[in-house]
């Protein structure tokens, strides 16, 4: 609520919002991308994501300060590059030629490279699964997809969400998000599910750029709604329909959520550390649900 000029405040009042570094007399709520310094609107310039100001703009583009200057950098730290959703491309690119040797070759290809706990597999002569050594399948599998409709969905889904995000991280970040919380969904999978239930898709690497949006787009003051009105909708659809791998759903997201906020609110100072330590902490969580897994089948 806004306060009349001149009106008492008292100490329950909530503490008073920085002020612009250029304009010392205008509060304001939103921070430069690059350098964290707060900007008023009239200094805000628009950027891939979020704002940045002069400074960092024209720092930027080289037109005038010194050689020195540090290279600019994303809100997370990584290098700002001229094609910021070249890595969504590649990633998409991967998953449709994936599915296309899926169409080619057939079910035998799916059923050698997808999620699967431990279980006789027709056409193969041993028992199949990640408990009897297949660990690639944790990963493999988030490069499978059941149907048209599976694929076309979570490609939507990842240039929508994910474009914006590696342009707002840095592609090596976005890379890590991407694997780690596709991994944490694998695992979650295979520890929860049945045995000789199949699990396939993009989903949980998905869920876990959800996650991570929701947190960017809190650490920007951005409207929250949107995104959790797609993030409640899509668990709708997680629990309400048959068929869906709800664990990989749940467990990408709540690694996407950890690894998000560790990418955007890292000091900067440890700001490579606490990154990827915090992705190091996150796969040591999947080792371990695996190997529980595992010894509970072997």
């Amino acid at each position: 609520m806004d306060q009349a000029p001149g009106s008492p405040q008292g100490p329950q009042d909530a503490p008073s919002l920085p002020t612009c570094y250029r304009h010392p007399d205008r509060e304001t709520g939103i921070r430069c991308t690059r350098c964290e310094r707060p900007i008023c609107p009239e200094c805000m310039v628009s950027a891939s994501v979020g704002f940045q100001c002069p400074d960092c703009v024209r720092n930027g583009s080289g037109t005038g300060h010194a050689p020195n200057a540090s290279t600019p950098r994303t809100l997370a730290g990584g290098t700002i590059t001229s094609d910021p959703r070249l890595l969504t491309k590649i990633l998409i690119g991967v998953n449709l030629a994936v599915f296309l040797l899926q169409l080619t070759l057939g079910d035998r290809f799916t059923d050698r490279f997808q999620l699967l706990g431990s279980a006789y597999v027709p056409g193969f002569v041993s028992m199949q699964g990640v408990a009897e050594g297949q660990w690639y399948r944790l990963l493999t599998s988030m490069f499978l997809h059941g149907s048209y409709y599976h694929i076309i969905f979570n490609m939507l889904s990842l240039w929508w969400i994910g474009g914006p995000l590696e342009a707002a991280l840095g592609r090596a970040r976005y890379l890590a998000l991407y694997l780690v919380s596709g991994l944490a969904g694998s695992a979650l999978t295979y520890l929860i599910a049945a045995q000789n239930q199949p699990s396939l898709g993009a989903s949980g690497a998905i869920f876990g750029l959800f996650g991570a949006t929701a947190i960017l787009m809190r650490r920007l003051n951005y409207d929250m709604r949107p995104i959790l009105a797609l993030l409640v909708i899509n668990l709708i659809f997680t629990f309400g329909m048959s068929n869906i791998a709800w664990q990989a759903h749940i467990g990408g997201l709540v690694g996407g959520v950890v690894i998000g906020y560790a990418m955007v609110h890292a000091p900067r100072e440890r700001r490579s550390l606490v990154q990827y330590g915090v992705c190091g902490v996150v796969m040591v969580a999947v080792v371990v649900m695996t190997l529980i897994r595992t010894g509970q089948l072997i």
